[in-house]
């Protein structure tokens, strides 16, 4: 990986012994990992020497070794267990709020939002979870817009930051959110960013449930991307041969078995 380039993590959900998901499905699942695991990743990395940053940090690409941490959805467990582990670390992060599910059971409330908005960044993750490439302009000024202006008014800060649901995205989609105001736009793309990057085409590797130590300290130094990104470009190319709804019940069959 070049000296100057950066892996942006990409998490949901944490496990709290005891408390229920916000999701059952083994789709779902796969992307939630306990809370003692992420502590254990973050502990890793700061007993290496490591930083964790928000994107806003990362896009200064200071001397590493670092690391960008982000969130997607805006569970409670953002606050509950991966805020004061990371604070603990002296970590920063990144996280990306659903606007449409705040206060729905499992996730953040409006206050809870405004709260961990006083101590890290707060991006949107749009307003429904819809999938972005199967909506037209109106649907998506709806998720990009609209999410923007009501972050904004809950936290009383700019909201810089978009991440594309299920990481469909495409030029509609960036050309809305460069309209909106937005100064960055995260992708699900497995790739490290650098000065380079296109700040509208930014990559996240995914940290999924189970991941070895091992593999996630590679991951963060940017080996294994390949592998990763050939594995990413199979799927992209069924999506688009199946469509996004088909796509997502063939992907649930197989998961269930």
């Amino acid at each position: 990986m070049p000296k100057d380039s950066i892996v942006f993590l990409m998490y949901h959900e944490l496990e709290i012994l005891g408390r229920p998901l916000c999701q059952s499905e083994p789709g779902y699942a796969r992307y939630v990992l306990p809370d003692s695991d992420f502590r254990a990743q973050m502990d890793h990395l700061k007993g290496h020497g490591w930083q964790g940053l928000s994107l806003g940090q990362a896009l200064q690409f200071a001397e590493g070794p670092n690391v960008t941490i982000t969130f997607d959805d805006g569970c409670e467990t953002d606050l509950l267990a991966a805020a004061p582990i990371l604070q603990q670390a002296g970590f920063n992060a990144t996280f990306f709020i659903t606007v449409g599910r705040l206060g729905k059971p499992g996730y953040l409330s409006k206050a809870q939002v405004k709260e961990l908005s006083e101590g890290f960044e707060i991006g949107s993750h749009s307003m429904t979870h819809a999938y972005l490439t199967d909506l037209d302009e109106s649907g998506l000024r709806h998720e990009i817009c609209d999410s923007k202006l009501q972050l904004e008014q809950i936290i009383g800060k700019p909201v810089d930051h978009f991440s594309c649901p299920g990481g469909r995205c495409d030029q509609q989609v960036v050309a809305v959110a460069r309209a909106a105001g937005y100064k960055t736009l995260a992708t699900s793309r497995i790739q490290a960013n650098s000065r380079k990057t296109d700040l509208f085409a930014l990559g996240r590797v995914a940290i999924l449930r189970g991941i070895p130590l091992s593999t996630f300290a590679a991951l963060c130094a940017g080996r294994s991307l390949s592998r990763m990104r050939l594995q990413s470009m199979f799927r992209g190319a069924a999506r688009q041969i199946l469509g996004n709804s088909f796509y997502d019940r063939v992907r649930a069959t197989l998961l269930h078995r």
